[in-house]
């Protein structure tokens, strides 16, 4: 069933409770009270049945139906459309999920189409029901408690968001610990959590405007400033969230080029301790090389061989083999390589 709550209200008293929606128009006539019906995804057939009814704009109905609108305010003569979008903080998951409630606000009526779990309108009701001077200044009242409502319940969605980011905050400077993708996603966040509660400023300032024109309430217009007042505090703290993420993901670019600096450092001198290593090998190999080209030469077996029976021939060949191995090293250590 997608009507959650419908009831009819006469000077601030519940006094009817229909079961279905053509009786709620029958005996909202007769009390000349106002009707609230509250509406839960709702299907064609029923969003109709109540724009037929209270002459709402096909565009509403189009809205309505359609969902995923962003937060505005629009009059269609004397009914007033609003879209808000609450939002909710995922304490297991740490992320924030948004929701969709159109309102729709006439003289004598209002209909709520909610299209997620927040905010809890069942909360507004309780709470106007138990202030009837309230709810008796008409429709505009359970506008406001709607605002009032879904704009309180962005609170715990800031307290969950600040925490995230202080825990960010905390690990920027821990090593092997890569925020970026972190940082980001709360980013993301941020801006989906300003694109939902920016808006909600302009709004309130223009149904504040068109208040001596529709002839609304000052105490009304007093709680309407006082909400507006609470959406500007959101406003800026979401702006600060926005800030702090945004140097934070420099920070933390900045951190993880140092720490890819100090990786190409430490891969260098590794390089450079390598090559000294393959130097070292290369000289001695070499050094060694010398009386090994040596005794390779005298100990071939020819017969007609220059210094083969000569007694002096295996003294020179020692010390052939001593000058160059003497003087390739002395060579590799002037350059460094011994």
């Amino acid at each position: 069933m997608t009507i959650i709550d419908n009831a009819i209200y006469v000077d601030g008293i519940r006094t009817e409770n229909p079961q279905s929606l053509s009786e709620t128009f029958e005996r909202m006539r007769e009390r000349q009270g106002m009707s609230w019906i509250g509406l839960y995804r709702p299907s064609e057939e029923e969003i109709r049945e109540v724009a037929d009814e209270f002459g709402i704009h096909a565009l509403v109905v189009e809205d309505a139906l359609a969902g995923h609108q962003r937060s505005k305010l629009e009059r269609y003569g004397d009914v007033l459309f609003m879209v808000l979008r609450p939002a909710r903080y995922l304490d297991e998951a740490e992320e924030v999920e948004f929701g969709e409630v159109h309102v729709v606000v006439g003289p004598d009526f209002v209909v709520t189409i909610r299209h997620a779990e927040s905010p809890d309108l069942g909360r507004v009701r309780r709470r106007l029901e138990g202030d009837p001077a309230l709810l008796a200044r008409g429709p505009e009242a359970v506008l406001y408690a709607i605002l009032d409502e879904v704009v309180d319940e962005y609170a715990p969605v800031l307290a969950g968001l600040e925490n995230d980011i202080d825990e960010i905050e905390s690990q920027l400077f821990e090593d092997d610990v890569d925020a970026t993708q972190r940082i980001y996603e709360l980013g993301r966040e941020v801006i989906d959590f300003q694109r939902a509660t920016q808006p909600l400023s302009g709004m309130l300032e223009a149904l504040l405007r068109g208040s001596e024109k529709y002839l609304v309430d000052e105490e009304l217009q007093r709680y309407l400033r006082d909400v507006l007042d609470h959406t500007l505090r959101v406003a800026d703290r979401a702006n600060t969230f926005r800030t702090v993420l945004d140097n934070a993901l420099t920070v933390e670019s900045t951190i993880v080029a140092r720490r890819q600096n100090e990786e190409m450092r430490r891969m260098t001198e590794l390089s450079i301790r390598q090559n000294d290593e393959v130097k070292k090998i290369s000289g001695w190999a070499a050094i060694l090389f010398a009386p090994t080209l040596v005794g390779t030469v005298y100990g071939m077996n020819f017969d007609h061989m220059p210094e083969l029976h000569w007694v002096l021939g295996y003294p020179m060949a020692i010390a052939m083999m001593l000058a160059m191995g003497l003087g390739l090293y002395a060579v590799f250590k002037r350059k460094g390589w011994l």
